[in-house]
């Protein structure tokens, strides 16, 4: 049975952690509750956002299992990645079992894989674990991109529902949209200074840093471009438009880490070989965020999917 595509705004989830950096759930949970209240349509956790390539597989689980119990009406889409592809089908069946909606799956890192095997890697997870499946290209992590020949076909799998676009190329995009319009099969903006203009091609959401700090801006943001409402999507992409540059300003997710210091959400605390934001940076995103008046949160909304 072919699964629903994930639509809306699903935040790319941090990871808080306590003074001996072990990971805080309390205050993950917290976090989850938070942008559930503020209508978001879904929750991303343990992705590049969440520091996953600090944390062992069990620590992975832990974050899922306390996501998903946190919250009742949005999918919980938990990354589960790896440039192993049995070690990603272990961490994706561990995922499931954990109560996960969803799979985020990044492609195969340092090996450099050939288009065949980039395919046969995401089809393997697909064949062996049934979760809706959303596979990721962001090359300036992995060094390579997933060919669009290969997106498209694995559009075919009725596990693959979805492809998380953070190459910055809107050909590409642009390509992989109009090829799978007769697939049930979205595209999601992994960039969110780029979220607006994908919109306006056809993505349907974006996996998003910025709503982890502006989930209702992002969340009437997206909504409106996707009810056609294009004047107010690009009057909040061009007031946001400040917040996304300043949480690039150095290495995801540094600068979001000291976002959520500031509005008062969780210490600043990465784990090494993430080195906290400098104080200039730091000074800039205060300004930024300062400049952000507060919104009320939004009725909370679920995907198509919910939870069950």
């Amino acid at each position: 049975m072919r699964h629903e595509p994930f639509t809306g705004v699903l935040p790319a989830m941090t990871t808080p952690f306590t003074d001996e950096y072990s990971i805080d759930h309390n205050r993950l949970a917290a976090q989850a509750e938070r942008l559930e209240t503020a209508g978001v349509d879904g929750l991303v956790p343990v992705g590049t956002t969440g520091e996953s390539a600090t944390m062992t597989h069990d620590e992975h689980i832990a974050v899922i299992e306390t996501v998903v119990e946190a919250v009742t009406d949005v999918p919980v889409i938990a990354g589960a990645g790896s440039n192993a592809t049995h070690e990603a089908v272990d961490l994706a069946t561990r995922a499931a079992d954990a109560g996960a909606d969803g799979l985020l799956l990044i492609a195969p890192y340092y090996n450099n894989p050939e288009p065949a095997g980039m395919e046969e890697h995401f089809r393997t997870i697909a064949d062996k674990v049934a979760l809706p499946q959303i596979v990721y290209n962001v090359p300036s992590r992995t060094g390579r991109n997933i060919a669009v020949d290969t997106a498209v076909s694995l559009a075919s799998h009725e596990n693959v529902v979805g492809y998380k676009a953070a190459s910055g190329d809107l050909n590409r995009v642009t390509e992989i949209i109009e090829r799978t319009r007769d697939e049930a099969f979205s595209v999601l903006s992994g960039d969110d200074a780029l979220t607006t203009p994908m919109l306006a091609i056809g993505a349907a959401g974006c996996i998003s840093v910025a709503a982890n700090v502006e989930p209702e801006r992002m969340c009437a943001m997206v909504h409106a471009a996707n009810e056609g409402e294009y004047d107010r999507a690009r009057e909040l992409h061009h007031e946001l438009g400040p917040l996304f540059r300043a949480l690039f300003l150095e290495t995801n997710p540094i600068p979001v880490t000291a976002a959520m210091e500031i509005r008062g959400h969780a210490p600043e605390r990465l784990r090494s070989p993430l080195s906290p934001l400098s104080p200039e940076n730091r000074e800039q995103l205060a300004s930024v965020l300062e400049s952000l008046e507060p919104v009320e949160p939004l009725e909370a909304q679920s995907s198509p999917e919910g939870r069950s």
